[in-house]
């Protein structure tokens, strides 16, 4: 019998990419770092030419961390806050979202289902279903370090927008005969407020929505 189980993460983001940091270990600083004899350059960013190394410095460093070849970092580097926003709110994200879900449709449409029920697919929420977009807006695009506390707000709210093009994805994959998966590292605890978000903005019709849960000894279990 034949199964299939693909796993839809899209990196999408890196004005929202954070990672919880252990306290006991001292991760690489992620610092901008410029040759001695550009100093010059970047102490005067309202030059072109300062734009425009910058520009290159966050693009390099947003590539960088889509191919997750950054150490852990706490916040975006002070002198890609503009450069994170303008990419965010642009086009440029937009079309990389519309490109990951158009080849994974492309993907989805070449499997052969043998209709055994056996047949997978599984989706990440935030970032890939859900937009929190709008949370990071209000604390700088990611120039603030991450408040768990404020985040777990937000998310009680139940107001993060669809991404429209992984709901368009999700319709397609539903409509091919996939039993949908959902993972998210949300905590059991919001469980129902993310079932109400995400039946809000459209997602319908899962398997099941598997997020993590802390046992009453305090493991986290992912």
């Amino acid at each position: 019998m034949k199964s299939s189980f693909i796993l839809l993460l899209v990196f999408s983001t890196i004005a929202v990419a954070h990672q919880i940091l252990d306290p006991l270990v001292l991760p690489r600083p992620l610092i901008l770092e410029y040759a001695s004899g550009d100093d010059q350059i970047f102490q005067n960013p309202t030059s072109n030419v300062g734009k425009e190394e910058v520009h290159l410095r966050c693009a390099s460093w947003r590539l960088a961390g889509e191919a997750n070849n950054l150490a852990p970092w706490k916040t975006v580097p002070a002198d890609c806050g503009a450069y994170v926003k303008d990419y965010m709110t642009g086009k440029a994200y937009r079309f990389d979202l519309e490109m990951v879900a158009d080849e994974a449709a492309a993907y989805a449409r070449s499997v052969s289902l043998v209709g055994d029920g056996m047949d997978a697919w599984v989706f990440d929420v935030d970032e890939t279903l859900l937009s929190n977009l709008p949370y990071y807006a209000d604390h700088g695009y990611g120039l603030e370090v991450f408040n768990s506390h404020e985040f777990d707000k937000w998310v009680d709210e139940a107001m993060a927008p669809a991404i429209q093009s992984s709901l368009k994805l999700y319709e397609e994959i539903l409509r091919l005969g996939f039993k949908i998966f959902l993972l998210t590292g949300r905590s059991e605890g919001q469980k129902i407020v993310t079932m109400e978000n995400l039946k809000k903005v459209g997602f319908r019709d899962w398997e099941k929505l598997i997020l993590r849960y802390i046992s009453p000894l305090g493991f986290l279990i992912e």
